[in-house]
């Protein structure tokens, strides 16, 4: 026991430098990304013209049907044999990261579009109020706060994500337990690779489980309300992910 702790001792700094560094990047790069995706392609897909959301279908399809390992090394070997342009083992994780969980979350904004009453729709088309003043000050608020359970399951989802990023020599916290594995032993090195990764999960999910609270507070949501939101989004999301998901539209 004491030699266990002695060599956990040893791995953790070498996690929390390097390892850890990365695999943050990682995962907020491609938070980041995933929800710019998220947002366009869920409104493309509830709001746009056929044709758009067509095309916003064929795309969260293909990044949803297809793996995150082979997205990553058609960006890292595929696209600079093609191109020559080489965005490097950072931007690689991030794109992929970004446009596979931001396909995931194109449903989860379009199935929470799709929850906010028709009735708000139709009052604020009755007061003639413009696309985006109607989005900004009726839908949006309500939509966000459905959506919020689902972005925080894939954001903890794209947390456990990014243990893949190594196979695109992205010196990850995975990457870095599996070299420390080496010289102290498997132990040691994925129990202290493991508490870290539910460490960053934890408090993703307690920061979003906050804004989530917020959020339906400033709408006046009840518990009751709340845990049916709760049970909504994790419909959508569950739709989402299985295979073949939900691919209907508002």
């Amino acid at each position: 026991m004491t030699e266990f702790v002695t060599d956990l001792g040893t791995v953790l700094p070498r996690l929390l430098g390097e390892g850890l560094r990365d695999t943050l990047v990682a995962f907020l790069g491609g938070t980041v990304l995933m929800l710019a995706v998220a947002l366009v392609l869920g409104l493309a897909l509830h709001q746009g013209p056929r044709w758009l959301r067509v095309f916003a279908r064929v795309v969260v399809e293909f990044f949803r049907g297809t793996s995150l390992v082979v997205q990553l090394f058609f960006l890292f070997y595929v696209i600079p044999t093609l191109t020559g342009l080489d965005i490097g083992s950072t931007w690689t994780a991030i794109l992929a990261l970004g446009l596979n969980y931001g396909a995931y979350g194109a449903e989860v904004v379009r199935g929470s579009l799709n929850a906010v009453p028709q009735g708000q729709w139709e009052t604020a088309t009755a007061l003639s109020m413009p696309w985006g003043t109607t989005m900004r000050r009726v839908i949006w608020p309500q939509a966000w706060a459905l959506m919020l359970p689902g972005i925080n399951n894939l954001a903890v989802m794209l947390v456990k994500g990014t243990a893949v990023v190594g196979l695109v020599l992205l010196n990850d916290l995975t990457f870095e337990a599996d070299q420390a594995r080496r010289e102290v032993g498997t132990w040691p090195a994925f129990v202290a690779a493991l508490f870290i990764y539910f460490a960053i999960a934890w408090l993703v999910s307690l920061v979003l489980r906050q804004m989530e609270a917020r959020a339906q507070r400033r709408l006046g949501l009840g518990d009751f309300e709340i845990r049916k939101a709760r049970k909504d989004a994790d419909r959508v999301l569950a739709g989402a992910t299985a295979p073949g998901g939900s691919t209907g539209t508002r």
